[in-house]
C-alpha cells in the first residue's frame, strides 16, 4: 500500500510540526521568568521560586509522558493529542488569573503558577508530544533521525516564536496574567486543531522499496520489545543516562539565558529586544540541531552522533560561562541550543532502532523520564549556585555523557561482532 490510498503522511507531518510549535513554547518561559525576577517591575521574586514553576512543568511533562506513551500505544495519537491541547491550553489560561490569585504574595503566586502552567500545561504537553513522534516514526521508517528531527523541530522553533510573542504580549508594566491567558487560547486550538491530521499507518504498511533493518545490535534480540524487557537492558540505562546529563545542561541554560546575559553585560541589560533576541537565537539553533543532528545520525548511526554532540556540548557551556561580549554569548548560546537541540531527534530514534516502533510510545515515555529528572536538576543548579559555577558543572556533566555514549558504542560493536 502506498501513503496516498491509506493517508497522505505529509500531512500528518504538517499536524506534528503545528502541535509542536505550541508544544515548544514551554522553554520561551525565559521570558516570563525575567518577569517575575525584575526587582523594580510587579513582581520581584526570589531566583529559586522563578526556576520552579518551569522545573514542575518539565517533570509534568516527563511523567505525564509515560501514560501519554501507553495510551497512545493503544488507541492512537488523535485522541491522546487532543486530550493534551485541552490540557495544556487550560493550564495556560488559568495561569492567566496570576495577578489576581496572588495579590502580590510571591508564594501563593509561585504555587498557582506551579499548579497551572507547570503541573497541568506540562501535562498537556506529556499527553501531546510522544503523539507526532511515535506516529511520523511509523510512516517514515526509512527517515527515522531525520523525521523525528524534522518534527521535534518544530517544539525548538517554538521557543523562537514565543519568545517574540510573550515579549509583546507583557505590557509596560511588566504584568504576566493577560500574556498567559491569550496563549492559552491560541493553544487550545491549535493543538486540539492539529490532533485531527495525526494517525497511525494501517499495520503492515511500509513505504515503497523500504527494506527492514537488521535486529542484530537490538538489546533483546526482538524486532519488538516491550516496556518491561526494555528497562531490563543496559542499553536503556544508558540512555536514560545521557539523557539527564545532557538535557540538564540545555534546559539550565534555556531558562535562563537572557537573565546570564543581561547579568554578563550592560547593553544587554539596557536593551529587552536584544536580551529577546539571544533567546531566539539560541531557539534557531536548537529546532536547526534538531534536524542536524537527526540527519547526521541516519548516515554515520546513532552512538557516534550522540558522541560528537555532547564533547560540542561540554565545550559550548565552559565557553559560555566566562563571556561578556554581546557576540560571544550570542554563540555560546547558539551552540548550547544547538547540541540540546539534537538530544530529541537522537533518543527517540535510538529507541526506536533498539527497541522497536511497535511500543514506541511506551518505551519512549519511559526513556523519557530522564528528561523530567533533567528538568529538575538543571533549573534548581541554577537557582542554588551562581551562573559562574552552574554552567562549568553542568558542562563537565556533559563530558560524562559523552563517555556513556561511549560505552554503548562499544556494546552495539560487540553484539554485532559476537
Amino acid at each position: 500500500m502506498s501513503e496516498t490510498k491509506v493517508f497522505n503522511r505529509y500531512l500528518v507531518m504538517v499536524g506534528a510540526i503545528v502541535a509542536q510549535l505550541c508544544l515548544g513554547s514551554i522553554y520561551a518561559w525565559t521570558i516570563f521568568q525575567t518577569a517575575l525576577l525584575e526587582q523594580n517591575g510587579p513582581y520581584g521574586w526570589d531566583n529559586l521560586l522563578t526556576q520552579l514553576p518551569f522545573s514542575v512543568g518539565l517533570a509534568s511533562f516527563a511523567l505525564f509522558m509515560i501514560f501519554a506513551g501507553k495510551w497512545q500505544d493503544r488507541v492512537g495519537p488523535t485522541k491522546v493529542a487532543t486530550v493534551g491541547g485541552i490540557l495544556l491550553g487550560g493550564g495556560y489560561i488559568l495561569a492567566g488569573l496570576v495577578d489576581i490569585i496572588a495579590s502580590g504574595n510571591e508564594m501563593l503566586g509561585f504555587l498557582w503558577l506551579a499548579l497551572t502552567y507547570g503541573l497541568i500545561g506540562g501535562a498537556g504537553i506529556g499527553f501531546a508530544y510522544v503523539c507526532p513522534i511515535a506516529a511520523l516514526v511509523k510512516w517514515f521508517p526509512d527517515l527515522k533521525g531525520l523525521i523525528t528531527g524534522i518534527a521535534v523541530a518544530g517544539f525548538g522553533a517554538g521557543a523562537l516564536i514565543f519568545t517574540q510573542v510573550e515579549t509583546a504580549l507583557i505590557p509596560e508594566e511588566g504584568t504576566v496574567g493577560l500574556a498567559f491567558f491569550l496563549l492559552g487560547i491560541l493553544y487550545l486550538i491549535a493543538v486540539v486543531g492539529s490532533a485531527q491530521l495525526l494517525r497511525n499507518p494501517p499495520i503492515g504498511w511500509t513505504p515503497e522499496k523500504y527494506t527492514k533493518p537488521d535486529i542484530q545490535i537490538r538489546p533483546t534480540g526482538k524486532e519488538e520489545t516491550e516496556p518491561l524487557e526494555m528497562i531490563k537492558t543496559p542499553e536503556f540505562w544508558l540512555l536514560w543516562g545521557m539523557f539527564v546529563l545532557a538535557a540538564s545542561a540545555g534546559l539550565m541554560t534555556i531558562g535562563n539565558v537572557k537573565s546570564f546575559a543581561i547579568a554578563q553585560n550592560t547593553t544587554i541589560a539596557n536593551d529587552a529586544v536584544l536580551a529577546a533576541s539571544i533567546a531566539g537565537i539560541l531557539s534557531i539553533f536548537n529546532a536547526a540541531g534538531r534536524i542536524v543532528w537527526g540527519a547526521i545520525s541516519d548516515r554515520i548511526g546513532r552512538s557516534i552522533t550522540m558522541i560528537l554532540m555532547f564533547g560540542t556540548l561540554g565545550v559550548s557551556m565552559i565557553f559560555f560561562s566566562i563571556q561578556t561580549e554581546v557576540i560571544t554569548l550570542t554563540i555560546g548560546a547558539a551552540l548550547i541550543g544547538f547540541c540540546f537541540g539534537g538530544n530529541f531527534a537522537l533518543f527517540p530514534s535510538t529507541t526506536a532502532d533498539y527497541f522497536g516502533t511497535k511500543n514506541l510510545g511506551s518505551n519512549y515515555g519511559l526513556v523519557f523520564t530522564s528528561y523530567g529528572v533533567a528538568g529538575i536538576l538543571g533549573p534548581f543548579l541554577a537557582g542554588v549556585m551562581t551562573y559562574e559555577e552552574a554552567f562549568p558543572l553542568l558542562g563537565l556533566l556533559a563530558f560524562l555523557a559523552l563517555g556513556l555514549a561511549i560505552v554503548t558504542e562499544l556494546l552495539a560493536r560487540r553484539k554485532i561482532k559476537a
